[in-house]
């Protein structure tokens, strides 16, 4: 071998080196602040990816109007929402399961406008919506106006597995439950005192010649809060998979068989192999905006980060046009997402190290962004 054949060897090296740094063979191409630089003890750990974040709502929560009593059952309500989900993926579980799981627990719950919480339309009944979306397949099931079902994102999920369709609506949803074995309950299960008297502030308003068209989108008479009743989850999972889940019970006083944004794809739930999204909000402003695949979408065409994604569309899109509420996010990196525009919204998150963090108003979170 000649003197002149070894420089040339190094530099071919070197070469290969430099071309394969961008596909992730010699770097991970993750850029880190300086508070985030390996250190020589994790230098070799790798980055904790899988997570669950949560939503319970968002709106104008007011402190004053919401009972330490009350706060301490939220956030123990979350908790076990966050807990369920972080089950599910630490045993090496799907992200559609952890969100379907979490969900689960929120609409069993009558703190949230979905499921046992769910607010009364105007007829006095309670019409429940959720749609699940899986980010590897872009497979997704939604059902709106159900008044029978128990847990309607279970039922989204088997409109999702075992049909060839999308959604469904109404009794043919139903009659679609039945055929599938989900659990069907009296509607008297879904009745709350408060949700009840809700609807009787409201129609008193109505009644003193203020038309609900006047009133706040969202508005609780009960408490007095300007909120939006709806809970979601998104997941990532130890293979990578990511999911999206959104369960609503409307609002209140709602008529003509109205349905929001929780149940239309695109628009309060959406997820893909790069991004996931549950929105909670003004759901007409959300479906016109078509506000979860917008934020999607900046991350896949602008290759723009999810944070800034999510933030551009909440806090820029959407309050330029009067559009109020929030939306939880993931993308396959693991990096999270939990945007609003209101006072407050109902949120969590649990990492790898099965440590939930939950907040309510705007402050910090106790965990990842």
């Amino acid at each position: 071998m000649s003197a002149a054949s070894v420089p040339l060897r190094r530099v071919l090296v070197v070469g290969a080196v430099m071309l394969l740094s961008p596909l992730g063979c010699a770097s991970t191409g993750v850029a880190r602040t300086d508070s985030e630089q390996p250190t020589s003890r994790d230098v070799s750990a790798p980055r904790p990816k899988w997570g669950l974040v949560i939503h319970g709502g968002a709106g104008v929560i007011s402190r004053e109007n919401l009972s330490p009593e009350r706060e301490a059952e939220v956030r123990a309500a979350l908790t076990r929402s966050l807990q369920a989900g972080h089950a599910v993926l630490a045993g090496g579980g799907s992200a559609l399961d952890a969100v379907s799981a979490a969900v689960r627990i929120l609409e069993d719950s009558p703190y949230f406008n979905a499921g046992k919480g769910a607010v009364f339309t105007h007829d006095g009944v309670n019409e429940l919506d959720a749609a699940i979306m899986d980010g590897t397949t872009r497979k997704a099931g939604a059902v709106a106006g159900l008044r029978h079902v128990k847990n309607p994102i279970s039922l989204a999920r088997l409109v999702m597995e075992q049909s060839p369709h999308v959604m469904m609506v109404g009794e043919g949803a139903e009659a679609f439950a039945k055929s599938q074995g989900v659990e069907l309950v009296d509607p008297k299960y879904f009745f709350t005192e408060d949700r009840w008297q809700g609807l009787q502030r409201a129609l008193e308003k109505e009644r003193s010649r203020q038309p609900s068209s006047s009133l706040p989108s969202g508005y609780d008479p009960v408490s007095g809060d300007h909120k939006f009743g709806t809970v979601g989850a998104v997941a990532l999972d130890q293979a990578g998979a990511l999911a999206a889940a959104t369960s609503t019970g409307g609002m209140t006083n709602k008529r003509y068989g109205r349905v929001g944004d929780s149940p239309i794809i695109g628009a309060g739930t959406y997820a893909d192999a790069r991004c996931a999204v549950s929105a909670t909000g003004h759901g007409e402003f959300f479906i016109r905006y078509t506000v979860a695949r917008d934020i999607c979408a900046r991350v896949e065409y602008q290759n723009v980060p999810l944070p800034e994604a999510a933030d551009v569309v909440i806090n820029d899109v959407l309050v330029k046009v009067g559009g109020e509420g929030g939306v939880i996010a993931m993308d396959r990196e693991g990096n999270v997402a939990m945007p609003f525009n209101s006072a407050g919204m109902y949120r969590g998150y649990v990492g790898e190290d099965g440590q939930p963090s939950v907040a309510i108003f705007r402050d910090a979170l106790g965990g990842p962004p």
